[in-house]
């Protein structure tokens, strides 16, 4: 029985040896005909060569076939074969043949070239997945990880099915293995310690994607101080000449751009330059020595920000030329750039003076104002800063129309009587009796006027002379005046529109100088007319804000002549003044107020003693009553003009 169980066993190893042997002879039978396939392309597989070789590792063997039959050889590194043979006079084709079947060797073909890698049996390639230790608490939004070596695919893989929110991995990580273990910790703070533990760093989208990256050149994870986990870079050190500290860091942002970050205390310029310059592998040419330190800190900023950075304030710059920087003094002849600046809206005059005067060191400003424009000649980034600040300052300035719309409405009351006597020539009788009393009478009407009187009251009142005369006075005047006055001022925004309107009156003054001697004192008389103004001056300033609002700063001085003056006197005047701030909306009427003045005026004249005696005073003296009332309203109407 023994026997037989041996016997079995003995046929069952030769049956698997010859298997094995013959699915050995079919893959080398195989490998042949496909070289024989593509001998048709590469006919060089045809040509014979001789090789004698002694323990040279097969991929200098496989090199030295390639250049002596012109093929393309490619040769997987990790082979670890040495070779010791003698080929004479045999075809490449047979050579590749030999290593395949000798030293169980896989070859293919990506194009036309020939691949040489190690054999694998398919049926020894197949791998049972690993189980993926992962849970995940929705209700919670907790995550609990036992990761072991495992794929950083297949781990976020599982994570991503079984909480729905989307993980992805960076194409340098697809081969990443990660081992950590989290029990029931949040989920973002999970996926945090995950990459903290395996080097890698984790970045969150503002469309809630999580993105596993890999660390760039310099970088760590590391414990921020209030205990969460952050990414920091490790600036790479440089000797400065100038003796102080210098950090430089160059990386490639998301948009495939090389960034530069730089920490630097009392740094030479110089080094900056070209430490930068080629870590980025910038091509620069220096016109003059560049002295002079810096301290700065700045992160990702691209080459050309960083040149503008380290330059501003100095006395270099930089300009762009086929791709080369040249760099150097501002004041040199290559580096100086020249800009003409049309001005659209604002004057050169107004534009200059509000330039800093720190921005124009260093560049030359020309004014040309027949066309209004500005020739800038200097460093190009203090010329491109310049025309930027000018052009925002180029912009349209709004008119504003501003109508001014006065109202003065005069109402005033006189009343005059009196009996005025005296003894004149000639006296003729006559007068008004309506609408008010102004009558005069002879010497023959009052002695008629007087017999009549006696004849009824049998009183004698005796008789006038013949040149006697009277006028009564009874009269009752009214007046009311309204004027209206509307100026309109235009001007443009910022400002002062002033507007005056008035009238001159003049008055006599006269003069007597005396001029002594001796025999008889000499006088001279002079004659001036000196001259008081009445007037109307408006001063209006608008500001225009960017709602159409208009602010308005407004001062009126009103001045009127009042009365009647007396001969060779000033005439009496009355002043009005006005002064606020508003804010109206394009188009809105405004009343600032109404300025009322009330006056009052009595005058008369009559013989001392009985001009004061009640009842009689009226025979023996003439009075005159003024009552005067004056208003005035301002409306105002802002308009803007763009």
């Amino acid at each position: 029985m023994q026997k037989l169980f041996t016997y079995v066993i003995g046929v069952l190893l030769v049956c698997g040896a010859v298997s094995v042997k013959a699915q050995k002879q079919d893959r080398i039978q195989a490998i042949q005909d496909k070289l024989e396939q593509f001998s048709a392309t590469l006919p060089q597989l045809h040509d014979k060569v001789q090789l004698s070789v002694n323990g040279v590792s097969i991929q200098d063997f496989l090199s030295a076939l390639s250049k002596s039959s012109n093929l393309s050889i490619s040769v997987d590194p990790k082979l670890n074969i040495r070779i010791a043979d003698n080929f004479n006079n045999v075809t490449a084709q047979n050579v590749l043949v030999f290593l395949a079947k000798t030293y169980n060797l896989d070859i293919s073909f990506i194009g036309t070239i020939i691949s040489v890698d190690p054999y694998v049996d398919p049926a020894q390639s197949i791998i049972v997945p690993k189980e993926i230790k992962v849970k995940y608490n929705a209700p919670d939004n907790t995550l609990s990880v036992e990761l072991n070596n495992d794929s950083l695919f297949s781990v976020t893989r599982k994570i991503t099915q079984l909480s729905g929110k989307n993980i992805l991995v960076a194409p340098a990580l697809m081969g990443k293995k990660v081992t950590v273990f989290i029990a029931a910790a949040p989920f973002d703070n999970a996926l945090e310690k995950i990459a903290f533990a395996n080097e890698i760093k984790l970045v969150k989208t503002n469309d809630n994607f999580y993105l596993f990256q890999a660390l760039g050149d310099g970088e760590e994870n590391y414990v921020t101080g209030d205990k969460n986990i952050a990414v920091r870079k490790n600036f790479k050190p440089i000797t400065s000449t100038g003796g102080g500290n210098l950090g430089l860091f160059v990386k490639t942002n998301a948009s495939g751009q090389k960034v530069i970050s730089c920490d630097a205390t009392n740094a030479s310029i110089l080094d900056l330059v070209k430490t930068a310059s080629q870590e980025l592998g910038k091509n620069y040419f220096l016109y003059s020595d560049i002295k002079g330190t810096i301290s700065m800190h700045i992160t990702d900023v691209p080459y050309d920000a960083f040149m503008t950075a380290i330059f501003q304030g100095t006395d270099y710059t930089y300009r762009t030329e086929n791709g080369i920087y040249m760099i150097g003094d501002r004041k040199l002849e290559g580096l100086r750039n020249n800009k003409v600046v049309v001005l659209q809206n604002r004057s050169i005059d107004t534009v200059q003076a509000m330039i800093p005067v720190e921005w124009k060191k260093g560049v030359e400003i020309k004014e040309f104002r027949e066309q209004n424009t500005l020739l800038l000649s200097g460093s190009g980034p203090q010329i491109a800063e310049l025309e930027n600040y000018i052009k925002q300052l180029d912009q349209l300035v709004p008119m504003v129309m501003i109508e001014v719309t006065m109202v003065d409405i005069n109402k005033s009351k006189t009343v005059t009587t009196g009996i005025k006597a005296g003894i004149a020539d000639s006296v003729k009788t006559g007068g008004s009796v309506l609408p008010g009393i102004n009558y005069t009478m002879g010497s023959g009407a009052i002695n008629d006027f007087l017999n009549q009187l006696g004849g009824v009251t049998h009183l004698n009142l005796g008789h006038v002379a013949p040149n006697f005369y009277a006028t009564i006075n009874a009269l009752e005047s009214h007046d009311d005046i309204e004027v209206h006055s509307v100026p309109k001022l235009t001007t443009l925004n910022g400002h002062t529109a002033s507007l005056s309107i008035g009238s001159t009156r003049y008055y006599l003054v006269q003069t007597q100088n005396v001029l002594p001697s001796i025999t008889t004192p000499t006088s001279i008389f002079t004659q001036q007319y000196n001259k008081i103004e009445a007037n109307m001056v408006i001063n209006i300033k608008p500001v225009v804000s960017g709602d159409d609002q208009v602010t308005l700063g407004i001062k009126i001085d009103i001045t009127d002549f009042i009365g009647t003056p007396p001969a060779n006197a000033p005439a009496p005047t009355s002043n009005s003044k006005y002064e606020s701030i508003i804010r109206a909306h394009d188009g809105d009427m405004l009343v600032l107020g109404g300025i009322e003045r009330t006056e009052e005026g009595t005058s008369s004249s009559g013989i001392p003693l009985l001009s004061r005696i009640p009842i009689i005073k009226w025979l023996f003296s003439s009075r005159s009553k003024t009552n005067a009332k004056i208003v005035t309203l301002v409306f105002i109407k802002p308009t803007i003009i763009h």
